[in-house]
C-alpha cells in the first residue's frame, strides 16, 4: 500500500543554477542545502535536485512513491517485471529509498519514511 507521490528528484548538472531556479519558482528556502542534495518542501510535496543523478541513471525527474514496507514494495516491482535501479538504501536520519525501472523506460522510486 502506498500513500500517495509526494516526492519528486530532479537530476541537476548545475546545483546551484537549479536551486535558484527551484526557489524562485516555489518561493520558499530549502530545508536541505548540501553539495549532494537540495531539498524544498511546498504544498505538502518535496522536491529534491540530485547533483549526482544522472550519474545514477535517471534521465528525468523521478516520483517517489511513499510506502510502509520498501522492501515489500520493491520485491513485487521487480515480480511484476521492473528493473533493479537502485537497491533499498538509508539517505539519512532512517529514511529509505529504491528505484526501478519499468517496462517502457520509466523510472519510479520508492520511499520508507522512518516512522512508516
Amino acid at each position: 500500500m502506498t500513500a500517495g507521490l509526494k516526492t519528486i528528484i530532479y537530476p541537476v548538472k548545475d546545483l546551484a543554477r537549479a536551486k535558484s531556479l527551484f526557489s524562485a519558482l516555489l518561493e520558499v528556502e530549502p530545508y536541505a542545502d548540501e553539495p549532494y542534495y537540495v531539498g524544498f518542501k511546498d504544498a505538502g510535496q518535496d522536491v529534491g535536485l540530485d547533483p549526482n543523478g544522472h550519474a545514477k541513471g535517471m534521465t528525468g525527474p523521478v516520483p517517489y512513491w511513499h510506502v510502509s514496507d520498501i522492501r515489500a514494495r520493491l520485491a513485487a516491482l521487480l515480480e511484476a517485471g521492473a528493473e533493479l535501479l537502485q537497491d533499498v538504501q538509508d539517505v539519512g536520519g532512517g529514511r529509505l529509498i529504491a528505484s526501478v525501472k519499468d517496462a517502457d523506460g520509466n523510472l519510479v522510486g520508492l520511499l520508507q519514511d522512518p516512522a512508516a
